[in-house]
């Protein structure tokens, strides 16, 4: 028996970022179904640590869509198809933090939201930081705010609620895995 496969799919909106599609799909049994599917380019998130190995970078920013601001490792938006992964990571850390990362490691490969979204994620582990001049783009990058967080509090600030969103939570366990890790291996 087959399984599932994409037949068609219809533009419903075009937007600067985003595409909204209505995609049809057979199922195993040969009938189709239809799925509203939002098609995006992806983005990178970097989960900067400092040279003491357990103090990360994040920023406090604003976002529209939850109204409401939110502590986050950085990230950004791909610009375009095919644009380089660490070419992307290594702009947004310089947008938002002022930093530039020596040696990036990639942690995960995340799906969002893979029941509305193609959106897909790379959530990189960058060290070896150094300072360069930030160039923060638009008006929630402009008003928001750089925090300094120990990875050691990571648990309690998911319990507590401090930190929602998603591709921070995975970045920052990942990152605090990989460092005990290391650390129990004598590596890095």
């Amino acid at each position: 028996m087959p399984g599932f496969r994409h037949v068609s799919e219809e533009e419903l909106v075009a937007l600067h970022r985003i595409r909204v599609v209505k995609a049809t799909f057979a199922g195993p049994d040969g009938d189709t179904f239809e799925r509203d599917i939002i098609r995006d380019l992806g983005y990178v998130a970097a989960v900067p640590v400092l040279d003491d190995g357990h103090t990360v970078v994040l920023v406090r920013q604003y976002r529209g869509p939850v109204d409401q601001e939110l502590l986050e490792i950085p990230a950004g938006l791909r610009d375009a198809p095919g644009e380089a992964l660490e070419a992307t990571v290594h702009r947004e850390l310089a947008e938002e933090i002022g930093r530039k990362a020596e040696r990036l490691e990639l942690l995960a490969h995340v799906h969002q939201a893979a029941g509305i979204s193609d959106e897909q994620g790379w959530i990189y582990l960058a060290t070896g930081l150094s300072e360069v001049p930030d160039s923060r783009q638009g008006p929630e990058e402009e008003a928001m705010s750089i925090e300094t967080v120990d990875l050691a509090d990571v648990p309690a600030m998911i319990a507590d609620g401090r930190l929602t969103d998603a591709k921070t939570i995975v970045g920052l366990l990942l990152a605090r895995d990989r460092i005990l890790e290391d650390g129990a291996t004598g590596s890095r």
